[in-house]
């Protein structure tokens, strides 16, 4: 993969740009100018939630750019509050109305485990997971995956449905190399996708990033996100700065060695960035 156009193909058969550009905590005027920004510098894969309150600005963002839907792998996610089937398709209708489009690329269940249904996970997943095929197999959206699951979570759900997770989007960055999550994603033909690549912000203070980026002659960015790409997995970086948002993808001109992937990985040390996935969320929390 040479471009941020490139990308991954999905057992369903639908393609993946290998990039993507996140949209979390950007209020809505600031969404649509930096989503015309993304697209304009050549992203082609834009990541929003139902819980970012953003998603009329990416919309916005999207027609701003001049570009053909079609072109475009447009991602969201159900809110926490809206797990349940009817909820479910309710929500995502919702979303489509707000992006101002047809249908989504990829729809996401956001979070696996709630406080209020974690007494009864099994059927609070299974419930949202059967609106999910719902929306696929009326075309509303091309793809369904979930988003901060554990094995555990995805095992259930292929335990008892055909259409299993195609992606799964999880905390994936230097401090929290996710190499379990990538064998098993690899194993079971699901893609996985790493959101807050830059440890929100953390990259730029480690001393190891710093000096192996000036090895390659990079940013510290472009490092962490050409180092989820090695890795197999689709880095969704994010900003709201042009020259940064430019930069950020800029990733195709070098290839860190080996043994600079396995050093970089070492700072696995430090740990992920909040609670994991297991830990029971209230419905009403909003992030990744």
């Amino acid at each position: 993969m040479n471009s941020l156009s490139d990308g991954y193909t999905l057992y369903n058969g639908v393609q993946v740009p290998c990039v993507g550009f996140g949209t979390w905590k950007m209020p809505v005027d600031v969404a649509a100018a930096s989503v015309q920004t993304a697209i304009e510098q050549g992203y082609r894969h834009i990541d929003t939630a139902g819980a970012y309150f953003n998603e009329e600005g990416v919309g916005e963002g999207v027609r701003r750019s001049g570009v053909a839907r079609e072109r475009l792998f447009l991602v969201s996610k159900l809110p926490n509050a809206d797990h349940g089937y009817q909820k479910a398709i309710e929500s995502c209708e919702a979303s489509l109305k707000k992006l101002g489009t047809d249908y989504l690329d990829a729809y996401l269940i956001h979070w696996p485990v709630l406080v209020e249904n974690q007494d009864h996970l099994e059927e609070d997943l299974c419930d949202t997971w059967r609106a999910l095929e719902r929306l696929y197999h009326d075309g509303k959206v091309r793809a369904i995956g979930t988003s901060n699951f554990l094995e555990e979570h995805i095992e259930l759900l292929k335990a008892n449905f055909k259409d299993y997770p195609m992606l799964n989007q999880v905390q994936m960055h230097p401090q929290n190399p996710q190499e379990d999550m990538i064998a098993y994603c690899r194993e079971n033909r699901i893609l996985p996708e790493a959101w807050s690549p830059l440890i929100q912000g953390q990259a730029f203070k480690r001393e190891l990033l710093i000096e192996t980026a000036a090895k390659y002659g990079v940013t510290v960015a472009q490092l962490c996100v050409r180092w989820i790409f090695q890795k197999g997995a689709v880095p969704v970086p994010k900003s709201t700065h042009p020259d940064r948002i430019r930069n950020n993808a800029d990733i195709f001109g070098f290839v860190i060695s080996d043994e600079d992937m396995e050093k970089i990985a070492t700072l696995r040390e430090y740990g992920m960035i909040g609670n994991p996935p297991s830990v029971p969320r209230t419905h009403q929390v909003v992030g990744f």
